[in-house]
């Protein structure tokens, strides 16, 4: 990730990073739903879903901190997300309530910016959301694969297929021109 972001900054591109940023109490922790374990579904509840998670990137901790390898210098823009207790955010673009937007959308239309590259964790979840979102306000966008993961494969492959059927377009790292 580090050489292909620092390529796409030498061409001028922007870049952005998402950063999972959770309070201990999130509601999207199993945790925080006696008799429920990570990944039970949980429907009816606004913001949240479909599945709860375990305890994770909780604000502060070591496991809400980015890779020790990753190169922030490259960041121009970095975007928290699930910060608020009611609140997941999968999506790079909007909170799962839909309605809320990060403002990454903002960021990028000021910038007159069309196509969007994406890549990390989760194929499945916030790449995902993120791809999906992303074509919903008209960009252009691009999951660099071999850069991505997803959590099962059987999500991950359906998300793929979501994806492409919804013009997401998947590439490969050695495909991209600088």
């Amino acid at each position: 990730m580090n050489n292909i972001s620092k390529k796409f900054k030498e061409t001028g591109s922007k870049i952005v990073f998402t950063q999972d940023w959770h309070p201990s109490d999130h509601n999207s922790f199993a945790s925080q739903h006696p008799g429920k374990s990570p990944f039970d579904p949980i429907n009816n509840v606004l913001g949240i879903g479909p599945v709860l998670w375990p305890d994770h990137c909780v604000q502060g901790t070591k496991g809400s901190e980015f890779h020790s390898d990753l190169n922030l210098t490259n960041a121009h823009l970095i975007i928290r997300k699930g910060y608020k207790k009611l609140i997941d955010s999968y999506s790079c673009f909007l909170e799962n309530d839909k309605t809320t937007e990060t403002g990454l959308d903002g960021f990028l239309k000021s910038l007159n910016i069309r196509r969007v590259f994406m890549c990390g964790l989760a194929l499945d979840y916030c790449v995902y959301f993120s791809a999906f979102d992303g074509r919903k306000k008209k960009y252009d966008i691009y999951v660099i694969h071999d850069l991505t993961r997803g959590i099962a494969e059987e999500s991950t492959k359906s998300a793929i297929n979501d994806l492409q059927r919804n013009n997401v377009k998947f590439i490969q790292s050695s495909e991209l021109m600088f």
